[in-house]
C-alpha cells in the first residue's frame, strides 16, 4: 500500500454532519481511484480512523456508501476490501455512459450560455497546454474536469450525479493502466470537435461527437486494461 496522505483540496469545512459524510466518502473514494488504496486491498480502518480524526462508525458508514457506487466489497467477520479491477466492468460502463453522453449532446447545445462556454474554452486550451508538456496525470485530471463541465451546462442535477459516478468509476482504471500517448493525441482532437458543435449549438452534431469519442475511448481503455490486467 502507498502512503496515506490527505489532499488539501479534499479537506472539510464546517458544514455540519451531512457534509462530513460527504467529505469522507469522497476523500475515501479518492484513494481507491488514485490507487493509493489498492484494488483489492484490505481497508485499514484503524489507520483511516486516525488521518481522518473520525471513528469506526463514520467510516463505516462511508464504506457502505462506497460500497454501493462499486468502490468496495464489504464481508462479514473479515473486514472491508477495495473492489478488485474488474476489466469486464468497463463495457457496460461506457454503454451507460454513451446514453448519458448523448443525452448532454442534445441539451447541453441548447443550454449553454456565454459563460458556460468560456468556462469549458478554458478548460479545453488548459487541456492542450498540458498535452504539449507530456503531463499525463494532469491531462486526466482536466479531462475528467472538462466532461464534467460539458455535464452541468446541461443544467440536470440528476444528470450529473449520475454521470460523475460513472466517470468516477471509469477514472480507476485511467490510473491502473498506462494511457497510450497517441491516443491522449487523438481524444484532444475529438475534443476539438466537440468544442466546434458546442460553440455552433448544434445538439444532433454535438451528441453525435460526443458518443463517438465515448465509444473510441472503450476502445482504447479496453485494449489497454488487457495487456496490464
Amino acid at each position: 500500500m502507498a502512503d496515506l496522505d490527505v489532499r488539501d483540496d479534499l479537506l472539510p469545512g464546517d458544514e455540519g454532519e451531512a457534509s462530513l459524510h460527504e467529505t469522507l466518502v469522497s476523500r475515501l473514494r479518492q484513494l481507491m481511484i488514485e490507487g493509493t488504496l489498492e484494488s483489492g486491498q484490505r481497508i485499514p480502518e484503524a489507520e483511516l480512523c486516525r488521518m481522518f480524526g473520525v471513528s469506526r462508525t463514520p467510516l463505516r458508514e462511508a464504506l457502505k456508501v462506497l460500497a454501493a457506487q462499486g468502490f468496495v466489497q464489504l464481508r462479514p467477520n473479515r473486514g472491508a476490501i477495495v473492489a478488485p479491477i474488474n476489466p469486464d466492468q468497463i463495457q457496460p460502463i461506457f454503454e451507460m455512459k454513451g446514453a448519458l453522453e448523448r443525452l448532454i449532446g442534445m441539451t447541453a447545445a441548447e443550454r449553454v450560455t456565454p459563460s458556460d462556454l468560456a468556462a469549458i474554452e478554458a478548460l479545453h486550451q488548459e487541456l492542450g497546454e498540458t498535452l504539449d508538456q507530456g503531463l499525463m496525470d494532469d491531462y486526466t485530471r482536466l479531462n475528467y474536469a472538462f466532461h464534467k463541465g460539458l455535464a452541468q451546462v446541461t443544467g440536470n442535477a440528476l444528470l450529473c450525479e449520475t454521470y460523475d459516478g460513472l466517470q468516477q468509476r471509469i477514472w480507476r482504471y485511467r490510473f491502473v493502466v498506462n494511457e497510450d500517448f497517441s491516443r491522449v493525441a487523438d481524444s484532444f482532437a475529438e475534443h476539438e470537435q466537440i468544442m466546434i458543435a458546442l460553440r455552433a449549438r448544434t445538439p444532433l452534431d454535438l451528441a453525435a461527437r460526443l458518443e463517438a469519442h465515448n465509444l473510441r475511448t472503450c476502445e482504447a481503455m479496453l485494449k489497454a486494461t488487457r495487456q496490464v490486467l
